[in-house]
């Protein structure tokens, strides 16, 4: 080993653009992003609307533009895994979508799994259980992950959870600004909390202006759903955080770095931006904040 430092590589998610996936690839390229992770929910991604024709042809477009896949964006919303009833599906639906991954070459798919309830005897706990060790174990069989975003708990109870599990297939998609604006986690002290199952990680920066119930952000049975689109209108006009560009929000980034850096992470910074008006500049902006920072 010659202990070289290498780079890490770093990524956009495609969607951050609100352009289409095609046109947003091209935006990746010329924001100067080596990969890209992309929504497989839904509308021309979802694998239930690809042919293998198109799975290939899409690989090899995003290839032709010089670009790998990060991963893959399987939050399938609502509870998450805490209701037992709606699981048989989501977890089909889970593996479907890991199934793309693999076949565009990545293997992580991102996922919220719903909040971690603080009593294991709970049927909630019981649930989500249930549900992660049969997807934590389908992930295992194909060498890939299914990688839970980081925020609506703390990074401790998180790992204690992921402990619990048969194999780490289910690992972590490290969000620091989520722990910062929600949570108050320290996202460094995270990063080594959580060092045997980080496999991808989101840049991301924020505020937090006063604590609020996760359950209220994130959902929970008992309590709205998971709703993306109201999560962006809270991160950009609600009382209790604010999503800010890179730099300029709560994310000590030296310090952040440096835990990757300490764990020997080397896998990709993938740039999120869900507000704003000029999301291209603001992810641009963001590119040039790491690369110097790389």
């Amino acid at each position: 080993m010659s202990g070289i430092i290498q780079p890490w590589k770093i990524g956009v998610i495609v969607d951050s653009f609100r352009v289409g996936v095609r046109e947003g690839l091209v935006k990746a390229k010329n924001v100067g992003a080596d990969g890209v992770q992309i929504y497989a929910v839904s509308g021309e991604m979802d694998p239930a609307n690809l042919s293998a024709a198109a799975r290939q042809e899409w690989k090899s477009y995003i290839g032709s533009l010089g670009l790998q896949i990060s991963a893959l964006v399987g939050d399938l919303g609502g509870h998450g895994f805490q209701d037992k009833n709606a699981n048989p599906a989501k977890i089909e639906k889970s593996k479907r979508i890991l199934d793309l991954a693999v076949e565009l070459g990545t293997n992580v798919v991102t996922t919220h799994i719903g909040i971690v309830p603080e009593d294991r005897n709970s049927e909630v706990y019981e649930s989500l259980h249930l549900a992660c060790d049969e997807l934590s174990r389908y992930a295992t069989s194909m060498n890939a992950y299914f990688a839970i975003e980081t925020g609506p708990e703390t990074s401790a109870h998180l790992k204690s959870f992921l402990d619990g599990l048969s194999s780490k297939g289910l690992s972590v998609n490290f969000d620091p600004a989520n722990m910062v604006m929600v949570t108050g986690d320290d996202p460094a002290q995270g990063v080594h909390n959580l060092k045997d199952y980080i496999v991808h990680t989101h840049a991301k920066d924020g505020i937090r202006l006063r604590e609020v119930d996760p359950r209220l952000i994130y959902g929970a049975l008992g309590f709205d759903p998971l709703d993306h689109e109201k999560i962006a209108q809270d991160a950009e006009s609600g009382d209790a955080f604010r999503e800010v560009p890179l730099g300029e929000g709560g994310v000590d980034w030296d310090a952040y770095l440096k835990a990757l850096r300490d764990i020997g992470y080397n896998g990709y910074l993938t740039i999120e931006r869900e507000v704003g008006a000029n999301p291209e500049a603001d992810i641009a902006a963001a590119v040039k904040f790491l690369k110097a920072r790389n």
